[in-house]
């Protein structure tokens, strides 16, 4: 359990969904495996608003309530205007208990084998000809080097590993969303509904939302474009948001950061690296969700990882395997989800109102009505958004 060994087959850095799904497939096909957290605690702080689809979970692990805070039927949109659209859908997604959850993935990984470190951070890595082979760890005061065939880096948005391993990170202020959200109480939720609300005033280029955490709290944050934050930070706009919407909350808990609302970066492979989750952009463009396709690429990269040390070649090239799979999986989707994000930006107040004003007179719309609705004056983003709602019904 508190083992001190130098050398492993695989180190993963960051023991979130990402990490821990990379570390518990790995682990699975017969790999000796190290994921370390740079946390003290698996899961703490909470960084997201917890909102997952079903689908993504149900095929890497059984739900279950110890981790589940509500089960969502629907989502709310509000446009600037205060009318609203409701989209219903049987079993389309939860609100996790995110520090139950990512406790369970990681404590999978261990049973799979793993070993797990927290309060381990990643200060740098150890090369053999330009390739990595080992991570300098930081241990509670005590350094140390721990040798290994592959690194797999799921360490979030601000991932040091990748650039360490000489892979390019930036991503441009238009494709960052600037995110604080609070834990809420004493706030009126509907628990089968996630609320968005869009408008300029409330949340240029993103958006606020309302998750329902139980029937008195609530996940109560907002993205903003990171262009529209110089003068005005993410956590300003959100007091305002409260302070209309729930004057007469009691805040318990609060969390800020960032979210790449991106394509997957160009380099996700290198010779002995792969990187994972928020690490890699892999987040959903338009929602900003990561939980799910990270949990698709850690899986992704644990097993092709396996199967590369089992063939004695680690280098960019067989690993590129993981590159090819997540885009055939999801990367290719993203990449549509993108362009339909771009349009998304461009689009002012009157044409949210205008749309939502039509569709409160259709029987049972859907969020592809939605889309096409509000997209309906640009053609050339139309075929993306077909497509986009083709993949999701796969």
């Amino acid at each position: 359990m508190f083992s001190k060994k130098e050398a492993f087959d695989v180190v993963v850095v960051g023991a979130g969904p990402g990490g821990s799904m990379a570390a518990w497939a790995a682990a699975e096909r017969g790999l000796d495996v190290l994921m370390i957290e740079k946390d003290r605690e698996i899961g703490v702080p909470v960084r997201c608003a917890e909102g997952v689809g079903a689908d993504v979970i149900q095929r890497f692990i059984d739900p279950d309530p110890h981790w589940i805070s509500s089960e969502i039927q629907g989502v709310r949109i509000y446009a600037p205007s205060g009318d609203s659209v409701a989209f219903t859908e049987e079993g389309m997604g939860y609100v996790l208990e995110r520090r139950v959850f990512d406790r369970a993935l990681a404590n999978r990984a261990g049973q799979a084998g793993t070993e797990v470190r927290v309060s381990t951070c990643a200060t740098g890595l150890e090369f053999n000809e330009d390739r990595p082979c080992g991570v300098k760890i930081l241990t509670r005061g005590t350094e140390s080097t721990v040798r290994c065939k592959v690194v797999i880096a799921a360490d979030g948005v601000e991932s040091r590993v990748a650039r360490w391993a000489g892979i390019k990170t930036m991503i441009a202020l238009r494709d960052l969303e600037v995110t604080s959200q609070y834990l809420l109480d004493n706030v009126t939720t509907d628990k089968g509904y996630c609320e968005f609300f869009v408008g300029a005033d409330v949340a240029p280029g993103g958006y606020a939302w309302v998750f329902p955490k139980t029937d008195k709290t609530g996940n109560v944050g907002i993205g903003v474009c990171g262009r529209y934050t110089r003068k005005r930070s993410s956590t300003d706009y959100l007091h305002s948001f409260i302070e209309g919407r729930f004057p007469e909350s009691t805040p318990l808990a609060m969390v800020v950061g960032s979210v790449p609302v991106a394509a997957t970066l160009d380099d996700i492979v290198g010779d002995a690296i792969m990187v994972v989750g928020d690490a890699a952009h892999q987040v959903n463009p338009v929602s900003g969700g990561g939980i799910g396709t990270a949990m698709i690429a850690g899986e992704i990269a644990g097993r092709v990882c396996a199967e590369a040390i089992r063939d004695g070649d680690v280098s960019r090239d067989r690993l590129h395997r993981y590159r090819k799979e997540w885009d055939q999986t999801y990367g290719n989707h993203q990449k549509r989800v993108y362009k339909v994000k771009e349009a998304i930006q461009k689009l002012k107040d009157e044409t949210y109102n205008a749309s939502a004003a039509k569709l409160m007179n259709k029987a049972s719309p859907t969020l592809r009505d939605m889309f096409m609705t509000v997209l309906r004056h640009q053609p050339g983003i139309i075929f993306d958004v077909v497509k986009m709602f083709a993949f999701m019904k796969k």
